[in-house]
C-alpha cells in the first residue's frame, strides 16, 4: 500500500525527471516543452515583511493594502496590454500573498484560478522570518556565501535545482492555452526565468529580481523562449498616469533590492 510520504516522494521524483529533461532540451537549443506559447511570470504584491526586509520563504504573510492596490493596477495594465480571457490560464502559488494577487486578475478576466503549491517561494529554512541584518548576525558564514553567490550550506530549506524542478513541473501540467499567467515569488520567479531561458548556474543573477507586482513576459521564438519584457509593472497613481508601465523598484531579501547592486543576491 502506498503511503502519503511514498506518494509525495514519487511525485517529487517525477517532477525532477521532467525538469531535468526540460533543462537538457534547453541546453541543446530546444525549448522546454510547455503547453503554452507565452508566459507572464508575475510576482505577488507587497507584504509587511517586504516593507521590513524579511525573508519570507514559505511562510505566509498577507498582502498589505498597498500590495492589493498594486495587484489591481497590474491586472488592469495586463488587460490594457491585450490580455484576454480566451486562451489565457492563470495559475498561482498557494501562499495567500500570491493567491490574492492572482485573484485581482481572474476577477477581471472572469477565468478560474488554478492554485499549485509547486509555485511556492524558495524554502529558506532557518532564515525565514529574519531580516538581512539578523541573518548576518546569526549566520555570518552563510550570509557571506549568499552575498558572494556561493551555495548556502546548513540553512535548510531547498536547493535551487529543486525549486526549478517543481516550478517547471507545475507549468508542464497546465492545460493547453496561448498564454499562462504564473503568479509566484521573487526567488522562484528568478529560477524559473533562468530555466526557460537556458541560463546555467554560471549565469545566475544575470536578470535583476522582480519587484513587487512586476512581471516578465516570455514567448516562444523558434526553438527557444525569448524574454520579451522584464520587470514591468504599472505606475502608482502618484506617478501621474494610472496604469502607465514603469520599471519595478521594490526588491525583496530573497532576491535583493534592484536599486542596490551589492544587494542583487539570489536566495540560495
Amino acid at each position: 500500500m502506498s503511503t502519503p510520504r511514498a506518494a509525495a516522494a514519487h511525485s517529487a521524483r517525477g517532477d525532477s525527471a521532467r525538469a531535468d529533461s526540460a533543462r537538457a532540451a534547453a541546453a541543446d537549443g530546444v525549448r522546454p516543452a510547455l503547453p503554452v506559447s507565452r508566459v507572464l511570470v508575475w510576482r505577488h504584491g507587497r507584504t509587511a515583511w517586504n516593507v521590513d526586509g524579511r525573508f519570507q520563504g514559505q511562510l505566509d504573510p498577507p498582502l498589505v493594502e498597498t500590495g492589493r492596490r498594486e495587484a489591481a493596477r497590474a491586472a488592469r495594465q495586463m488587460l490594457a496590454d491585450g490580455l484576454r480571457a480566451d486562451g489565457t490560464v492563470v495559475v498561482s502559488s498557494d501562499l495567500v500573498r500570491a493567491v490574492d494577487t492572482a485573484a485581482a486578475l481572474t476577477d477581471l478576466l472572469g477565468v478560474p484560478l488554478r492554485v499549485d503549491a509547486r509555485l511556492r517561494e524558495h524554502g529558506l529554512g532557518s532564515w525565514e522570518g529574519l531580516t538581512r541584518a539578523e541573518v548576518a548576525d546569526r549566520f555570518p558564514e552563510q550570509y557571506a556565501d549568499w552575498r558572494a553567490g556561493r551555495p548556502v550550506r546548513g540553512r535548510g530549506g531547498e536547493e535551487p535545482a529543486d525549486v526549478v524542478a517543481r516550478a517547471l513541473a507545475a507549468l508542464g501540467d497546465l492545460p493547453r492555452a496561448e498564454t499562462a499567467v504564473v503568479v509566484t515569488h521573487s526567488g522562484t520567479a528568478g529560477r524559473l526565468l533562468e530555466a526557460l531561458l537556458a541560463l546555467g548556474p554560471e549565469h545566475r543573477r544575470v536578470l535583476g529580481p522582480l519587484a513587487n507586482c512586476a512581471w516578465s513576459e516570455l514567448a516562444v521564438q523558434g526553438p527557444r523562449w525569448r524574454l520579451v519584457r522584464h520587470n514591468v509593472a504599472p505606475s502608482h497613481a502618484a506617478d501621474g498616469v494610472e496604469g502607465a508601465p514603469r520599471r519595478g523598484t521594490s526588491g525583496s531579501p530573497e532576491e535583493g533590492a534592484p536599486s542596490r547592486a551589492d544587494d542583487a543576491e539570489a536566495a540560495g
